[in-house]
């Protein structure tokens, strides 16, 4: 039986966080999804990229953005945010703007944006598309996340296996989404460090 996103975002929102500091949660929900880098104490910040031109404040709260684009390829994007000593940290913000299906961005309301408050396990998703590519970029999402009280981590997440990665300047392995193709749609994960 293939998985579905929905059964892969299950697994991923029943799991009970087991120890915090060693928490590799999802991997026990679908083992053969492979891994972001885990979390050691110590571990580097996510590193951080630009913004990009297209950025709008006070997007709304929502995680629900595929409605947005209907004709799209449909992606759950899902992780936790941590500090520096794998501690999930709860109510933290997830900002996400992004392309649509043709490669464009919406410069006048909040298509395909949306923001959330990590749960109290440190977990986000986001049900939405896959972004289009547009001249000069690799395929990506765009992100902002913020620890309560702490500063603003700006940076992309990447697919992998994309052509144009090597090309894109601001592309970086340690950005990879871990994408695992399911029977309605994409699921990849992706977990902050701030």
């Amino acid at each position: 039986m293939s998985s579905t996103r929905r059964s892969l975002r299950t697994a991923f929102l029943t799991l009970p966080l087991i120890e915090a500091a060693r928490t590799r949660a999802f991997a026990q929900a679908a083992p053969e999804l492979p891994l972001t880098p885990a979390c050691d104490d110590g571990d580097e910040p996510t590193l951080e990229r630009e913004a990009g031109p297209f950025f709008r404040p006070n997007s709304p709260l929502n995680r629900d953005l595929y409605p947005d684009a209907p004709g799209g390829e449909r992606i759950t994007v899902a992780g936790f945010v941590f500090d520096n000593r794998c501690r999930p940290l709860a109510g933290s913000l997830v900002e996400v703007w992004q392309a649509d299906e043709k490669g464009d961005y919406d410069s006048v309301g909040f298509r395909l944006r949306g923001h959330q408050f990590t749960d109290t396990q440190g977990r986000w998703w986001f049900n939405t598309i896959v972004p289009a590519l547009y001249p000069g970029r690799t395929r990506h999402f765009h992100f902002k996340v913020q620890r309560p009280g702490g500063r603003v981590l700006t940076t992309q997440l990447y697919f992998p296996g994309e052509p144009g990665n090597a090309g894109d300047r601001l592309f970086d392995e340690a950005l990879l989404l871990d994408i695992r193709q399911t029977g309605d749609g994409r699921f990849g994960r992706f977990d902050f460090v701030t």
